[in-house]
């Protein structure tokens, strides 16, 4: 008997496209991999960068980001927020010595339920080639401190707005 790694992958997903993408792959009973958690936001450029440093830190091999296609999204022009801060992110990785490939950017509409299945499993199989993902103790503390940074200065911004 083999036993083959199985990557844990936490899926943050858009509520009004990729969300819904991912419920009609499963009532049309599209085979996928199981190995996503899917979390689901009200958009996706509502996705702050500490969730997904959060999610690695905790124990997830993988991160997957999915919204509308640009140009389609709900709340205007906030995929491609979503777009500018993945690309951000995956410089951030670099930094912390944690391989970018293991956080994904896909778009996928409510109707593409057999893309959302088929890049699902390819990431899966991404993730699977690069191994677990196991932080050293330093590494931690560096997604640690960023995050806390990143809530002090979201906090004096958000007194600084309400004060004006």
């Amino acid at each position: 008997m083999t036993d083959q790694f199985e990557p844990t992958i936490i899926g943050f997903t858009c509520n009004w496209c990729s969300y819904r993408a991912s419920d009609l792959a499963g009532t049309a009973r599209m085979k996928y991999a199981p190995n996503v958690r899917l979390i689901r936001l009200m958009c996706s450029g509502r996705l702050d960068p500490t969730f997904v440093l959060r999610a690695l830190s905790d124990g997830a091999d993988g991160v997957m980001i999915t919204g509308c296609h640009p140009g389609e999204c709900h709340y205007i022009e906030q995929n491609y927020k979503a777009l500018r801060r993945y690309l951000l992110l995956k410089r951030v990785l670099v930094g912390l010595g944690i391989e970018p490939e293991r956080v994904k950017l896909v778009w996928a509409s409510a109707a593409e339920g057999a893309k959302f299945a088929a890049e699902t499993t390819a990431f899966v199989e991404e993730v699977r080639k690069l191994g677990p993902l196991n932080l050293n103790a330093e590494c931690k503390m560096q997604i640690d401190e960023s995050e806390n940074s990143s809530i002090i200065n979201l906090h004096s911004s958000f007194e600084k707005e309400v004060s004006a």
